[in-house]
């Protein structure tokens, strides 16, 4: 069997064709060997000899005959469902995907201000009707927006918002490395409710563990200022599912922009598909023709730092020793 660089695992994601991921590989890696396994035999026969495997994940069983592996590049952020454990007892190194998705979330979080500052949502509902009907927008200038979490979406979104006239309020683990934003403040209870209080926009671009799942819950919904809204880029588990819904019925805040939501996929009976003041896309702010390109570019990044011996690029677990 010749010795393969890469091998593309078959199963795809978010619609987009392994093919093409395999096509941008190729293109940056004209030297290397990129084959795609497109089906369970042709993943068994060409893993042996492999350098470099990726995909969503790899089968357990299959590691015992990677002789050659040293890395899996995963193409989600998370890794959760990857075998952590049994990939670094084999001596191999783990990378994400990590970042990717930035510029596309990013767009989508200024989308969603702008749509509730300018009240294009009602705009568009009333042209459903063909209503000839005018209605009171407001100005995003001179708004102040919290970004919750600075990694590489927080920080891509307050990048963006740059040339709006807003002020902006980041909230880290650790404050004290500072950040892009006007103030960076930490995750404790007060330095968030300053925060809230004094926001109209309320962006979560965190990641969810034990610190920030159900941080924006009741309490938080009855900090914030009732024009606030809430957009939420995340994961849904980040807010209280039943402390949102109250708030938007009631009127304590004026809207929400979900694009992630708890549970997921929502339900179609839930009542956050009937409230005027909630949008909902259903997980797909990363999703952009780009996906692959960006992706492509790590792992053929990565690949020559194999060689060289560097640090890899998004890398999430080391081999064990």
């Amino acid at each position: 069997m010749t010795e393969t660089d890469v091998v593309v695992l078959r199963e795809g994601t978010e619609g987009l064709s392994m093919e093409s991921y395999a096509d941008a590989l190729r293109e940056r890696l004209t030297d290397r060997s990129v084959t795609l396994a497109r089906t369970p035999k042709q993943e068994r026969e060409l893993i042996p000899d492999a350098r470099v495997v990726t995909g969503i994940t790899i089968d357990e069983g299959l590691l015992d005959r990677a002789e050659r592996l040293e890395l899996f590049a995963c193409t989600f952020a998370g890794t959760d469902h990857v075998p952590m454990d049994a990939l670094a007892d084999h001596g191999v190194a783990v990378t994400n995907a990590g970042g990717i998705h930035a510029p596309g979330i990013a767009e989508q979080a200024i989308g969603n201000m702008l749509v509730f500052a300018r009240r294009l949502h009602e705009g568009w509902r009333r042209k459903q009707h063909a209503e000839w009907r005018h209605f009171q927008s407001s100005e995003f200038t001179d708004s102040t927006v919290t970004i919750v979490g600075l990694g590489s979406i927080g920080q891509a979104i307050v990048k963006r918002l740059q040339g709006f006239d807003v002020d902006t309020i980041g909230v880290r683990y650790t404050p004290s490395k500072g950040g892009p934003t006007d103030e960076v403040v930490g995750f404790d209870d007060d330095a968030i409710h300053d925060a809230l209080a004094r926001s109209e926009y309320v962006v979560l671009a965190c990641p969810l563990n034990d610190l920030t799942r159900g941080l924006i819950g009741d309490d938080e919904f009855a900090t914030m200022r009732t024009d606030a809204v809430l957009v939420n880029t995340a994961r849904g588990g980040i807010v209280d599912t039943d402390a949102l819904v109250s708030a938007l019925q009631s009127n304590k805040i004026r809207g929400a922009a979900l694009d992630v939501t708890d549970p997921e996929p929502l339900p179609q009976d839930h009542p956050l598909w009937t409230l005027e003041n909630c949008l909902i896309t259903p997980h797909t702010g990363g999703h952009t023709p780009k996906h692959w390109d960006r992706l492509a570019d790590i792992v053929a990044e990565n690949l020559d730092r194999l060689d060289s011996g560097e640090p890899l690029h998004n890398q999430v677990s080391a081999p064990n020793q």
